[in-house]
């Protein structure tokens, strides 16, 4: 048998206790909002311990906690360290999620298991790395230490980290942002968390800003002496969807990003349905796609909302508040190892080419290359998100798409420590 082969063979003698972890991670909630995720980590270092991995705990203080908006963060590093001379390979994973919303046909918290796919909150992503990256590391170390004294033995080199951290809801910088920041890990390469059927290399920026829009209450009865924030407020909210006709002629260059989108994703505001609206607000959120400049890109936004509110009636103010500037990924010739290895295993174990592509999204992996670290986005999951269900009702996971990405990640862990 093969490394390779052996990996396998310790994957599916192990894959009931891999799903086994998974539904516990996915039964202990971690909602973001509000964000109160220090227990999911510590039921995560606890079930890691049962594993011989000790899951060092990293918490940003409570005036970052409070300046940020969430209730509670430990970020897990578990260093794995293998012989000298080799990379520091950082599997980064992130636990926290949108809370459940609506229409659930499963308990979002029960990692029920049917017509072999798992349900549940995080399923998909991306507590489904957390297993990935965890069993991955487990079967490389036992395949390794079970070839010792073998004419063939398999000797590693460098180091495994897990990162498993709690914030990418909110943007990663108490998250991964915190754990770089703080010099807690400065790893030589990452993979981070995706699906099965492509590897991640590039990905686009998001800007989202909070818009607040004041007027002057008044009596239904006698609007005029009122002025009407929601009135004003529409008209700016058309002024920005209107852009989405004009981005479609900025188009990326990146397989998988097609061009800009603005979405507005929340509003509020009033007093009651007798009452002219004195104050609404909104939360917009504009993808970026690598090619473009965010510093334009946050002036044009403000520019289109500025002229809009100009044009509202007199006595209408705004405020703009920016929430999150996420660069884009690009992709860099720096990722090309870790490229080859997840397509070189990824078509021997899926049966199919595994394509290189970018992705609408944005993720934590873009703090890792900001930093010069060379970073791409491959785990278990479909083809698309859509197919996940993720951020909807009934989020699920196929758990073959598991068994297989776990396969994938721990044969090009062997091609890239050895």
């Amino acid at each position: 048998m093969t490394i390779y082969t052996q990996l396998d063979t310790w994957i599916d003698a192990h894959f009931d206790e891999e799903v086994r972890f998974l539904q516990a991670l996915i039964q202990v909630p971690t909602d973001t909002p509000p964000g109160h995720n220090a227990a999911h980590a510590e039921r995560t270092a606890e079930l890691l311990q049962a594993f011989g991995f000790e899951a060092e705990k990293h918490n940003p203080s409570a005036t970052e906690l409070a300046a940020y908006g969430m209730q509670s963060i430990t970020n897990l590093i578990v260093r794995r360290k293998y012989a000298d001379g080799g990379k520091t390979i950082a599997l980064n994973a992130h636990g926290d999620v949108v809370p459940p919303g609506e229409g659930w046909t499963k308990d979002p918290y029960g990692g029920e298991i049917e017509n072999g796919f798992i349900y549940g909150r995080a399923s998909a992503v991306s507590k489904s790395d957390f297993a990935t990256y965890t069993f991955a590391t487990r079967a490389l170390e036992a395949v390794a230490q079970a070839s010792q004294g073998t004419p063939h033995a398999t000797a590693l080199q460098g180091t495994v980290e897990l990162h498993f951290t709690y914030d990418e809801e909110f943007g990663g910088e108490l998250g991964p942002g915190w754990l770089l920041k703080n010099n807690l890990t400065k790893p030589d390469m990452l993979i981070a968390a995706g699906f099965s059927y492509q590897v991640i290399t590039a990905h686009n920026g998001c800007l989202q800003m909070e818009v607040t829009v004041h007027g002057q209450m008044a009596h239904a009865a006698i609007p005029h002496t009122g002025v009407d924030a929601l009135q004003a407020a529409v008209t700016i909210m058309a002024a920005l969807y209107a852009q989405n006709t004009l981005y479609r002629s900025i188009t990326s260059q990146v397989e998988g990003i097609t061009h800009p989108y603005l979405n507005i994703g929340r509003i509020e505001g009033g007093t009651n349905t007798n009452v002219v609206p004195g104050k609404v607000s909104f939360k917009l959120d504009r993808r970026m796609v690598p090619e473009e400049d965010p510093v334009q890109v946050e002036a044009q936004i403000r520019k289109v909302i500025a002229d809009a509110a100009a044009a509202c009636q007199q006595g209408i103010t705004i405020d703009i508040k920016r929430l999150l500037l996420a660069h884009s990924m690009p992709a860099l010739p720096a990722q090309l190892a870790m490229v080859q290895a997840i397509q070189r295993h990824g078509q021997a174990i899926l049966g199919e080419p595994i394509p290189a592509m970018g992705t609408p999204l944005y993720t934590d992996a873009r703090l890792y290359a900001a930093e010069g670290i060379p970073a791409i986005i491959y785990g278990a999951g479909p083809r698309t998100v859509l197919e996940s269900h993720a951020k909807r009702a009934d989020e699920r996971l196929h758990l073959e798409d598991l068994r297989k990405a776990t396969k994938v990640v721990a044969r090009s862990l062997v091609d890239l420590l050895t």
